[in-house]
């Protein structure tokens, strides 16, 4: 098999990105995948970034990372005070996999608030699986509260009980139209 480009030259390998066969002159990176130039040089295909010039403690105010390092082939991770992406990690984190203190994800794991299918941290979590000090959501692991579907905690509203001191919580923080019928 012949080089794309150099038609005369022996490829070495196919490009990971475009699947063509590159020789060693058009081989732009080749730890751990192999990666043509033409390839490498149109980081569109491997995603966008923004990262803001203001900083705070030497992360940027605003990073946006999407796609797909060009060498490694892993996802890039967004790292800031407000961070973006398909993994984030910031003071406020959005992504598929979200970390930090206020975040929201398909995976999400915050420190004062978490959002997202699976979200946990150590204070108010929402999400389908919550665990927190105060988790909502449909199986709810709470610290001190848990309202859920199915919860679990030491003071709880779930389908079978209402405890008074969430029922307490929830009437103080979200008022009373949202009680389930048990607890009215």
């Amino acid at each position: 098999m012949n080089c794309y480009v150099h038609d005369r030259s022996a490829a070495v390998g196919i490009c990971a990105v475009c699947q063509k066969a590159v020789c060693r002159a058009c081989v732009g990176a080749d730890a751990p995948r192999i990666v043509c130039r033409a390839c490498l040089e149109q980081r569109a295909v491997f995603g966008f970034e923004y990262r803001s010039a203001a900083a705070i403690g030497g992360w940027p105010l605003i990073h946006i990372c999407l796609g797909m390092d060009p060498v490694t082939m892993r996802p890039k991770v967004a790292r800031g005070v407000v961070a973006i992406g398909n993994v984030a990690v910031g003071a406020i984190a959005i992504a598929g996999l979200a970390c930090g203190l206020v975040t929201i994800g398909g995976a999400s794991v915050g420190l004062v608030f978490s959002l997202g299918g699976l979200a946990a941290g150590l204070g108010f979590s929402v999400g389908g699986l919550a665990i927190g000090s105060v988790a909502l959501g449909g199986l709810a692991i709470g610290f001190v509260h848990g309202i859920g579907g199915a919860a679990f905690g030491p003071s709880i509203i779930d389908a079978r009980r209402c405890d008074r001191a969430t029922l307490d919580f929830v009437r103080q923080w979200l008022g009373s139209g949202i009680l389930p019928p048990n607890c009215r």
